[in-house]
């Protein structure tokens, strides 16, 4: 059984999220866990009309019977959880309680060029809590990802956390996995990076012969790299690693300069090294 924790703000970004997790999901036994985090101080629930307001009890309920018509008969059993707190706290709370092994978030992606291209919610997560995350923008298709685009610098060793998160999503669907790298001209990989090349590659020929290909990309930012990318294969999830934060930071926390787009449509996949947490026997 797959424990799945989804935080609902009750936007359409958070029921897309959702939605989309349901489907790709859809072959496999999960929980999911609906979080709505309520702040210590609300204002909305101290000005709220009786007459009008929905309570967030009442506005989860209502999400959870309405989102079951995605799983199509699936064994997926749905859970209500509404908490008072600090959302990064509670996150980590019920990751913990739970045994949670993924969290699914919306954004909204950009909508000026000085902004992020995962909201404050979504990065905290991601660099706060040891949990593999699905980041979910709001132009999603909802579909199972059979084009998958790995963005790395050779600069982390692979380690078998990472590898299996990797194999999971893959596992998925028939899907292929795309390895690229940017490298400013004139330039090669180090010593440490080509290791680390070897290793990956020897774990993709075991796991995915004829499911896997490497590609580099010179003179070009990394941004503009993927939105590239993205587009000339049609690219449905782009997968990256927690542990290598300066890619992670120049992807997903600096201010965008560049046009892109992938961000609305593309679902990042965040993997953590350490193994999620361990079931209770």
């Amino acid at each position: 059984m797959k424990n799945i924790l989804v935080p609902i703000d009750f936007s359409e970004n958070a029921e897309n999220a959702l939605r989309y997790a349901q489907i790709i999901f859809n072959n496999q036994d999960c929980d999911f866990y609906l979080l709505h985090v309520e702040p210590l101080l609300n204002p909305q629930k101290k000005g709220a009309s009786s007459k009008n307001y929905k309570g967030p009890k009442r506005q989860i309920s209502e999400l959870n019977e309405r989102t079951k018509k995605w799983s199509n008969g699936a064994n997926h059993r749905f859970h209500s959880i509404v908490e008072q707190g600090f959302f990064i706290e509670t996150i980590k709370k019920q990751f913990e309680e739970k045994q949670i092994d993924l969290i699914v978030m919306g954004t909204k992606g950009v909508s000026g060029l000085r902004e992020k291209v995962v909201g404050s919610n979504a990065g905290d997560v991601i660099t706060k809590v040891q949990c593999n995350t699905l980041v979910i923008p709001k132009d999603v298709v909802f579909q199972v990802p059979s084009e998958i685009a790995f963005p790395t610098d050779f600069n982390i060793f692979y380690t078998h956390g990472i590898l299996n998160s990797i194999s999971e999503m893959l596992g998925l669907d028939f899907g292929k996995i795309r390895v690229m790298n940017v490298l400013k001209k004139d330039t090669e990989l180090n010593t440490e990076q080509l290791k680390n090349k070897e290793y990956l590659t020897d774990f993709l020929v075991e796991s995915f012969l004829e499911r896997y290909s490497f590609h580099t990309i010179t003179n070009r930012k990394v941004k503009a790299a993927i939105q590239c990318f993205v587009e000339s294969r049609d690219v449905d999830m782009i997968i990256m690693v927690a542990k290598n934060l300066n890619f992670l930071q120049q992807i997903l926390f600096d201010s965008i300069v560049e046009r892109i787009s992938f961000h609305t449509t593309v679902p990042f996949y965040v993997v953590h090294e350490q193994k999620q947490v361990s079931r209770v026997p």
